[in-house]
């Protein structure tokens, strides 16, 4: 009998004894990736757009969803410029040309290629013809092919030749944005000019990757203009502080701000950069969205030519924004100008460790920079979906703009470009108060409030960086027209129920 059950014994005993030892190692064990843990840049990194009133809105949504009474029955995304998620329809062509390459089956059946336009097919087969498909990887600078129609879009725009092997096809111009940091910060020391306010994917690039934000400020009483004097004594203040200010950051058309820089300032912002030895970063994917009557679109590649200026440029373009807006294609691409050949030669070995950038993309910006032209069976259409889109922006620009000139306490410039309005809001007293009892901004108050009465989402202006003392929210103006008029009518509702509620403490010398 002992000899029987001793070693059954001794077994269940080690097995015991080896579970408690395993459950002592699991309530010790630490984990080895923890926010004390994780590279510091990257936590402190902060991207408003998508932050903390963006994550509630998708909450709310979830929650009408499965049926929750709110006082709205959608949310409204003006928090993003993501045009298709608000309602646009994509260009007809392009979709076309698109379905085609990535169905190319669709090209050999008589019955389905009877569907295309005769130029749908011309322009999948070339691009077909030239790659090994959607679904294969391309040279690591994108399909030669499509750079070249780039290099000829720029060419043709600015009067002055481009080279294909100076164009790198990205997954949107955030990529190329993100490769020029990395490469220019070395250290805490190297600092990049960047625009107050300013689209935040710079503030969290640079943080990340462990540089200096400058900020210069952008003239709100003069439409959001560039005073190259203060950008002279802010640069001269950053030397001073032992900063090696590398690099200065255009976004033009402005973003959250919606200004179009004259050719006159340009000129000089180009000198100043020769003068002062900046690398010039200008952010250009909004060039078509331009809405002045007196104002054109000018390419600082233009300017940088025309002036013979060796000032090393670097530009950017995407799909995600004029009235393409493909944002969920990610497709871009950046120019690089009087740059060194060792340097274009360490892109290339960037861009190779991300293979390449989707072809999907890549064929959305071919369509893109080379649209139907006149006289083509796709043309006609195209200008009227491509016009379409562009007369009611403009139009929702204006309304919006003089909506928020008649509120209390509101003052709005009008968006000469881009797609967003920058309003500021002189809140009351009492608000400011009351938002720093809560311990936060006052924009991120009312913007909060606005979204849990109104379904309304925005951004707070502290999200971009605004002068000391003054409030902002951005806010696009992409929702369809046939919602559009009864957003306007929630949001000024808001307002006046908003400085209703805080009035009795008095107005805000802010």
């Amino acid at each position: 009998f002992f000899f029987f059950f001793f070693p059954h014994l001794c077994s269940c005993v080690a097995l015991f004894c080896s579970s408690k030892r395993m459950a002592a190692q699991r309530r010790r064990y630490d984990p080895t990736l923890t926010e004390e843990t994780m590279n510091r840049n990257m936590l402190d990194m902060e991207y408003a757009v998508r932050g903390a009133i963006a994550s509630k809105a998708v909450a709310l949504e979830q929650e009408l969803k499965k049926g929750a009474k709110l006082p709205f029955s959608s949310v409204t995304y003006c928090n993003i410029g993501n045009p298709q998620a608000v309602g646009q329809a994509p260009l007809t062509f392009n979709r076309q040309v698109l379905a085609a390459c990535m169905c190319p089956w669709l090209l050999e059946n008589e019955t389905t290629r009877a569907a295309f336009p005769s130029d749908v097919i011309e322009r999948a087969e070339r691009i077909l013809r030239n790659s090994n498909g959607l679904g294969a990887y391309s040279h690591s600078k994108g399909l030669l092919p499509i750079r070249e129609t780039v290099a000829r879009f720029i060419t043709e725009r600015d009067g002055h030749p481009a080279d294909p092997e100076h164009v790198f096809l990205t997954n949107g111009a955030s990529e190329g944005v993100k490769l020029l940091l990395n490469m220019l910060i070395t250290g805490k020391s190297d600092a990049i000019l960047v625009p107050r306010p300013q689209y935040p994917l710079y503030s969290a690039s640079i943080t990340l990757f462990g540089g200096t934000r400058v900020s210069y400020p952008l003239d709100e009483g003069d439409k959001w203009g560039i005073n190259l004097d203060d950008m002279q004594e802010i640069l001269t203040d950053a030397r001073h502080r032992g900063l090696n200010v590398r690099a200065l950051c255009i976004i033009n058309p402005g973003n959250p701000t919606g200004q179009v820089l004259s050719e006159e300032n340009m000129k000089a912002i180009v000198q100043f950069c020769a003068r002062e030895r900046l690398l010039l970063m200008a952010d250009e994917v909004y060039q078509t969205n331009i809405y002045a009557p007196d104002k054109t679109f000018v390419s600082f590649k233009k300017v940088v030519c025309d002036l013979a200026a060796q000032v090393e440029l670097v530009s950017y373009h995407s799909v995600s924004k004029g009235m393409t807006g493909e944002c969920g294609l990610r497709g871009g691409y950046f120019e690089v100008h009087n740059l060194s050949p060792p340097i274009l030669d360490q892109l290339y070995k960037a861009s190779s460790v991300s293979l390449c950038s989707n072809v999907a993309g890549q064929v959305a910006v071919d369509l893109m920079v080379d649209p139907p032209k006149p006289g083509s069976p796709s043309y006609e259409l195209y200008h009227k979906e491509y016009q379409g889109i562009f007369e009611s922006l403009k139009r929702k620009a204006t309304q919006l703009m003089e909506a928020f000139n008649t509120m209390e306490g509101v003052t709005c410039n009008p968006s000469e470009g881009a797609m967003y309005l920058f309003p500021r809001v002189r809140f009351p007293a009492a608000a400011i108060a009351a938002a720093k009892q809560l311990g936060q901004q006052v924009d991120f108050m009312y913007c909060m409030q606005l979204l849990c009465k109104t379904g309304i989402c925005v951004v707070p202006g502290s999200g971009f960086g605004q002068e000391a003392g003054t409030f902002h929210f951005r806010i696009t103006f992409l929702p369809q027209e046939e919602q559009f008029l009864a957003m306007i009518d929630r949001l000024r509702s808001f307002h006046a129920e908003f400085v209703a509620a805080y009035q009795g403490g008095g107005e805000s010398k802010l």
